[in-house]
């Protein structure tokens, strides 16, 4: 592999996918907090995209380590997502329902939210790993450098946009971000479980069908020799 122009284009998109769970996000914070100021939506979009770019490298090091236990983990990736997204949804949810007060002053996105955003929109990343393991570790963090930044604007897009509708949609854009971060967990929940299934359910079928094609072997071995001695048996019975 070589740092070749498709190299680059690739990992944009790869970025670009893997981002699209995140901009939700970002989207339904900046609903919650419509004054949100520059600063602070620097730090959100970096956070994600530093979750975006630790995640595949965290999994390009369990390919090249410790992939088996890598592979039970990944079972576990759609449930995790969800308990986190449904947990911090439901809670904007429920405040959003309850109101403010005009004089109130709604909290904004903190560290701890935030930090849990990060690991549910970015743990699906980690089975990017198996697509970046043949990659050496330079082209590997070069790869996740691209990906972060790609992330980067994406999430300062969905912030300036979930801002915008935010102070439009008054109180009601905290029921509208919760509803956005339970759908998304949903949604990585059951698009993530049904693919591990498909692969589950290939590779129970290819395992079958070797041990079908090794009984039929074995039990054409084990005819073979006798059917071998009756036609013998029958061919010394006519010569008498």
């Amino acid at each position: 592999m070589n740092y070749s122009f498709v190299f680059f284009l690739n990992s944009a998109l790869l970025g670009v996918g893997l981002a699209m769970d995140a901009f939700s996000v970002s989207l339904a914070n900046g609903l919650h907090e419509p004054k949100m100021r520059m600063k602070k939506m620097c730090g959100i979009a970096g956070t994600f995209g530093a979750f975006q770019a630790i995640m595949p490298m965290t999994g390009w090091l369990c390919v090249h380590t410790i992939v088996g236990y890598f592979r039970t983990f990944e079972k576990f990736i759609p449930w995790i997502a969800l308990i986190l997204l449904c947990y911090i949804g439901g809670s904007m949810l429920i405040n959003g329902i309850r109101g403010t007060d005009e004089g109130d002053e709604i909290p904004g996105v903190g560290p701890k939210a935030l930090f849990i955003q990060g690991i549910a929109t970015s743990i699906d990343a980690l089975s990017v790993g198996f697509t970046i393991s043949e990659y050496d570790w330079l082209m590997a963090l070069v790869c996740s450098l691209i990906i972060a930044i790609v992330t980067f604007f994406i999430c300062m897009t969905g912030l300036s946009l979930g801002k915008r509708f935010g102070t439009r949609l008054s109180n009601k854009a905290d029921i509208l971000g919760g509803v956005i971060l339970i759908a998304i967990g949903l949604e990585i929940f059951i698009s993530i479980f049904t693919a591990i299934q498909l692969v589950l359910f290939r590779q129970a079928f290819f395992y079958a069908s070797v041990d079908f094609h090794l009984f039929s072997n074995q039990k054409k071995a084990f005819i073979s020799p006798f059917a071998g001695w009756m036609k013998a048996f029958s061919t010394f019975i006519n010569g008498q």
